[in-house]
């Protein structure tokens, strides 16, 4: 059946999930501050770069079954299950900072309050925030509202940017978390369209269920920081990282997914959620060692891609131009957040560099943080006039194959510093370039 649903938030998870809940013929009231971003969502305008999106948007829309305001009393007063889909930023400790949770959720509870709403009623935390958080809220709408009647559940997001939508569509798992059987079944019923192929639905308690998204993030970035550490030491010993990831890739227990070493990860997620995650286990009296040297290595490995242009240079970047390719921190997304492209400019910049940059969809917002700099150009190409070598921070398909020649004939020096190994020694070689990339040397 169908439920009518109160999106808080209209962020990545908040905007995809709510049009994905929407499609299933769910009708879906999305909650945000910001009323010019209310106007554009309204009018099927998407206001994040997330492939998919936008025809999700405007059919929903245009079939009144997913309607944006930042009316968030009228949008909970209709609504059975309200999903909370709030940023839950780092604090400077690295702990997550919760005051936009609490602060809806006291908002929720004293709408409740004020209309003497006892009906059965589910908040679910899609947030990814830290263990006992779902008792904590629990515990602010007992205390603004004792007579409520509301189910808390823990329903982390696995989306991952670039690929929500299909992620949101056709979910490896989905995972719940709550002691209510009231939300079990109604959370259960709602997820049912979206894993028709089989694929799992789990419910565990409330406490469980937050730290599988910990959990997950760490690991997954535990494997890219394993293989970063081990490019470092290909390089010395002469082997190649990209046969290494092949030949342990292969291997069913391993697989293959996060094996491919780059200059470090980046993004909303996983140097927040380890940050957090090491702040949880230090409250709690736990040693963490490998999630803190996962991400210790992570800004290692950055370090070490900058000082490779550091030491071509010689230390000396006064009057030398770089052209960068990719500003996002992983392709097919404008996101910035923690992105390492951001990493290199800052340290370039320190040096006296001057900087061109090109990215397909993330150049906006990168303009937003840094004003006039650096230069960008609307074309791949053009950045490169002049400049003393080309630096590639972000794998976007159209930089995989170039037009070498043309990147030879605009650049000053033909030098290349590949963050994303997207070439050959040999194709390198034929076009004349010195080439330098991470965990391969040339033979």
């Amino acid at each position: 059946m169908s439920y009518k649903i109160c999106v808080v938030g209209t962020g990545y998870v908040g905007l995809v999930s709510g049009a994905t809940l929407a499609a299933t013929g769910n009708y879906v009231t999305c909650v945000d501050i910001d009323e010019h971003k209310v106007k554009l969502l309204n009018q099927g305008i998407p206001t994040i770069y997330e492939p998919g999106l936008e025809p999700i948007l405007k059919q929903n829309i245009e079939e009144e079954r997913l309607y944006f305001t930042t009316n968030l009393e009228e949008a909970v007063l209709s609504s059975l299950v309200i999903f909370l889909c709030l940023p839950t930023p780092p604090n400077e400790d690295g702990s997550a900072d919760l005051q936009h949770i609490l602060k809806v959720v006291r908002e929720i509870g004293d709408i409740f309050k004020r209309h003497n709403i006892v009906e059965q009623r589910i908040i679910v935390n899609k947030s990814t925030v830290p263990v006992g958080t779902a008792d904590l809220v629990k515990s602010i709408l007992d205390e603004t509202f004792p007579e409520n009647n509301i189910a808390v559940a823990s329903n982390p997001e696995f989306l991952r940017e670039g690929f929500a939508v299909e992620d949101s569509l056709k979910p490896e798992r989905i995972v719940i978390g709550t002691r209510s059987k009231f939300a079990e079944e109604i959370l259960r019923d709602l997820y049912e369209p979206f894993v028709r192929s089989g694929n799992p639905i789990y419910v565990f308690d409330e406490r469980t269920s937050e730290l599988v998204k910990y959990s997950a993030n760490a690991f997954l970035a535990t494997k890219i920081s394993f293989m970063n550490e081990l490019s470092a030491l290909c390089e010395v010993v002469g082997a190649d990282i990209e046969k290494v990831r092949i030949g342990i890739g292969s291997d069913s227990r391993i697989g293959r997914r996060f094996l491919f070493a780059g200059i470090g990860f980046g993004g909303s997620c996983f140097p927040k959620d380890i940050r957090a995650l090491l702040k949880l286990s230090e409250e709690y009296g736990v040693q963490l060692n490998i999630v803190k040297s996962t991400y210790e290595a992570n800004l290692r490995q950055i370090k070490r891609f900058i000082d490779k242009i550091l030491n071509r240079f010689e230390n000396n970047l006064h009057n030398k131009k770089f052209a960068l390719w990719g500003l996002s921190f992983k392709p097919n997304t404008d996101d910035i957040r923690e992105a390492p492209a951001f990493k290199i400019i800052d340290s370039l910049l320190e040096k006296s560099a001057e900087i061109c940059a090109y990215d397909p969809a993330a150049m906006e917002n990168a303009k937003k943080h840094y004003g006039t700099k650096i230069c960008f150009e609307k074309n791949m190409y053009d950045c490169l006039q002049n400049a003393d070598a080309l630096i590639i921070a972000t794998e976007w398909n159209q930089f995989r194959n170039p037009d070498f020649s043309t990147i030879k004939n605009k650049l000053k020096n033909p030098i290349i510093f590949d963050g994303r190994n997207l070439y050959t020694f040999e194709e390198m070689d034929k076009f004349g370039f010195e080439y330098y990339c991470v965990g391969r040397q040339k033979k």
